[in-house]
C-alpha cells in the first residue's frame, strides 16, 4: 500500500465571495439547508457569529460556524462535502472552530446534534463533548430530538491537553509552549 502525502488543509475566516461555495456545501449535507441569504445575513448583520471555511487545494469542501454568546461558543452549524467525510476533515475544521472559541474568550463550547447521527456524536466526544440534555423535536424535517451537548471549562488542564493532542493529530503540529494553558490568577 502506498502512503498518502498529508492532506493540505487551509482555514480562513468565510467571506461573502465564499456563500455561494458554502451553500454547495450547505444542499448536500442537510435536508433543509439555510438558505443562501442566510449565510450572508450571519456575516453582514450578526455581531455574535463566527465563521470558518476549510480549502482542500482552493476548493471550499467544509464550513462551520458559532456564535459568541457572553462566555459560550454556540456551534451553530458544521458541515463537509460527502466526498470529503471521513479524511479527517471534520476533525480539523472542528479544531479550528475550538481554536477560535479559545481565541475569543470561551469559556465552554455547546452544539445540538442529532439523536441518530452516531459518527457526529463520535467525533463531538473525541473533543471533549458530553451530553447534557435533549431538545425534543429540534429538527423540523423529521421532528428528531436534539441532543446537547457541551465541554467542560476549556481553561481545564485536562481540555489543555486534549486539545494539545487533538492539534498534533489534525495538523501534526505540537502547540507553542504554553499555550492553551492559563497562569493561576
Amino acid at each position: 500500500m502506498v502512503a498518502r502525502p498529508p492532506l493540505r488543509l487551509k482555514v480562513e475566516p468565510m467571506t461573502l465571495e465564499d456563500v455561494d461555495a458554502v451553500h454547495r456545501i450547505e444542499r448536500a449535507s442537510f435536508p433543509l439547508p439555510w438558505p443562501e441569504y442566510a449565510f450572508r445575513q450571519e456575516l453582514q448583520t450578526n455581531r455574535l457569529a463566527h465563521y470558518l471555511v476549510l480549502r482542500a487545494s482552493g476548493e471550499a469542501v467544509g464550513y462551520g460556524g458559532l456564535w459568541m454568546m457572553v462566555d459560550e461558543a454556540h456551534i451553530t452549524t458544521i458541515a463537509v462535502l460527502p466526498q470529503w467525510r471521513r479524511h479527517s476533515v471534520g476533525g480539523r475544521l472542528l479544531l479550528e472552530m475550538m481554536r477560535l472559541a479559545r481565541e475569543l474568550g470561551a469559556r465552554v463550547m455547546t452544539l445540538e446534534v442529532r439523536l441518530s447521527n452516531g459518527p457526529a456524536r463520535a467525533l463531538y466526544q473525541r473533543f471533549g463533548f458530553h451530553p447534557v440534555g435533549i431538545r425534543p423535536r429540534y429538527y423540523s424535517d423529521n421532528g428528531e430530538d436534539a441532543l446537547i451537548m457541551t465541554t467542560e471549562a476549556l481553561a481545564t488542564p485536562q481540555m489543555a491537553a486534549r486539545f494539545a493532542e487533538l492539534e498534533q493529530r489534525y495538523t501534526g503540529e505540537a502547540p507553542d509552549a504554553g499555550q492553551g494553558t492559563e497562569e493561576p490568577a
